[in-house]
């Protein structure tokens, strides 16, 4: 298993992938902000759904979700349709122009990302890719809010792990 000060130095990294999601976020067309690339990208993924099950692959309340799928119907990007097993409900998906600029966001990411990584081998991207994913299910699913038990921190930390 590895050292407390690597978990540390681990924390800290991932800490700092903000700054790599910040950069996406500033490619991101104006009237398509982070929020609204989400809706896309896991109606994309999901092909439709409920607004609950959307609020819940968000993880944001359903308040923050109906504002991002206002902003994303309003640029005619999704439809809402009755839903029919709950008349009150409605099924969100994608409209062709929604798949348009979901298209459009894919290819803005994966330019920035040839950028930035122009220097990594095709064999170093796709480690990153496996580890990243292996991390990921490490974690399962995060938007279940049963936290896994924490391993125990030993009395010789000396400094936060996220900074």
């Amino acid at each position: 298993m590895a050292e407390q000060a690597q978990f540390e130095e681990l924390a800290r990294q991932l800490s700092a992938v903000g700054a790599v999601k910040r950069d996406i976020g500033r490619i991101l067309p104006p009237d398509c902000p982070a929020g609204s690339a989400a809706v896309l990208t896991l109606l994309g993924r999901h092909e439709e759904m409920r607004m609950s099950k959307l609020a819940e692959l968000l993880a944001v309340d359903m308040s923050v979700t109906s504002r991002h799928v206002a902003h994303v119907a309003a640029r005619g990007w999704i439809e809402r349709s009755p839903d029919p097993a709950d008349k009150r409900s409605r099924i969100l998906r994608l409209t062709p122009a929604g798949n348009d600029q979901l298209v459009e966001l894919s290819l803005r990411t994966s330019r920035l990302l040839a950028e930035r990584l122009s220097d990594w081998t095709d064999d170093e991207v796709a480690q990153l890719i496996q580890l990243m994913t292996r991390l990921r299910a490490s974690f399962g699913d995060c938007r279940s809010g049963v936290p896994r038990p924490a391993a125990p921190v030993s009395a010789e930390t000396r400094t936060p792990a996220i900074t």
